[in-house]
């Protein structure tokens, strides 16, 4: 009989959640730009530390947005950290500038910045950096990089609510920060987004091209005149709905909880993997606190990762990639190698992690783990 499957991931909801959404449907606004997603906006730029925040579809949406604020453009090339989802890439390639990719450090797989500042040419204008995994890029550096340089920075924090870099919250770093609120983060309203920045001027630039230009008609609604907009920008419909933000704002008083199982279980992880010959294990550097949204083994050099996988599903277990090492994805061409993030793309095997498992569940993970190394070792 085929053991019950442990998911890679799986969102953690409750009652709480369910009755937000049924106050929204009650309000009779569930479009975006509403009363919830100010409020969303105003609790995540207090989380952040920033003073703005603006609530939209999804992270890919955030980060075009942030390219479209910066107004670049053919001709332009933006350094991006290789290994990551392709939506960082394909956020410049948007805009028609040229996404130029970097390699990534060997041991927490985000920016290096010595070559960032290799890859710098008379075309660069900005750089994006990715908090892989749920753990921040080195932004000290990264930003004397940028500033000394004159280009602008974003933090690709798809991952990392609630992370920390150097005492600092994930969100703060770079002009602007984009966060996901997608199924397999650690706070979710299923798809959705976020911008935040300490740039007002900048964040209101992104709330109206997330509203094809205009202002919203939550806001209108309110005028005692009647406000005919004038559509004078190309804008986008990138509103989160306040369906979505009803349920991340309930998600987010939840995120302590969320942040301390996550933590649990890849503590058990490392304990209970630290002996396994065949796999190396995450590194969490010591001034940043990581979210832990995935837990990625890197198998040796050798070993069949489908092999490795088709072990572990066999045993209930799911397992997937790490993420992708953009640079060799057909979409962007031809474009020079960046072997760490290769190396990684090739060995990264990602096994279940969520604020739902049991302890039960990760060591049922960890033995599934050793068994299937030492059956693709025969």
């Amino acid at each position: 009989m085929t053991p019950d499957l442990i998911p890679l991931s799986k969102p953690t909801f409750g009652d709480e959640e369910v009755e937000a959404v049924r106050a929204v449907l009650e309000s009779g606004w569930v479009a975006g730009q509403g009363p919830r997603g100010r409020e969303l906006e105003e609790a995540f730029a207090k989380l952040c530390g920033v003073t703005s925040a603006v609530a939209v579809s999804n992270c890919t949406a955030a980060l075009h947005l942030a390219m479209l604020s910066f107004g670049i453009g053919r001709g332009d090339e933006v350094l991006v950290a290789d290994y990551t989802y392709p939506a960082t890439g394909h956020s410049v390639l948007y805009t028609g500038a040229t996404p130029v990719f970097v390699d990534v450090r060997p041991d927490v797989w985000t920016m290096d910045p010595d070559a960032a500042a290799a890859a710098i040419t008379d075309r660069t204008v900005g750089i994006i950096a990715v908090d892989v995994f749920g753990q921040c890029a080195d932004y000290e550096p990264l930003r004397e990089l940028a500033v000394g340089r004159g280009l602008f920075l974003v933090e690709d924090a798809a991952p990392s609510v609630g992370a920390t870099y150097r005492g600092r919250p994930a969100g703060s770093f770079g002009d602007i920060a984009c966060i996901s609120l997608h199924a397999r983060k650690g706070v979710t309203s299923g798809e959705g987004g976020l911008v935040t920045t300490d740039d007002e001027e900048r964040a209101e630039r992104v709330r109206m091209l997330s509203c094809f230009g205009v202002e919203s008609a939550f806001v209108r609604q309110g005028s005692d005149e009647l406000p005919i907009p004038a559509f004078t920008d190309l804008g986008y419909n990138y509103k989160l709905s306040d369906i979505q933000c009803a349920v991340a704002l309930v998600q987010l008083t939840r995120l302590e909880s969320f942040l301390s199982a996550r933590r649990r279980i890849a503590r058990r992880y490392s304990e209970l993997l630290a002996d396994v010959e065949g796999i190396g294990l995450p590194t969490e550097l010591d001034d940043r606190e990581h979210t832990w949204q995935s837990y990625v083994l890197t198998l040796d050099t050798g070993l069949s990762r489908s092999a490795f996988v088709r072990e572990l599903r066999a045993g209930g277990v799911q397992a997937n990639i790490g993420t992708f090492a953009s640079h060799v994805q057909p979409v962007y061409g031809e474009r020079p190698p960046c072997a760490v993030s290769a190396s990684c793309f090739d060995r990264h095997v990602a096994i279940p992690m969520h604020a739902g498992m049991s302890d039960g569940d990760v060591d049922r993970v960890a033995r599934a783990v050793c068994s299937a190394v030492s059956e693709i070792q025969r």
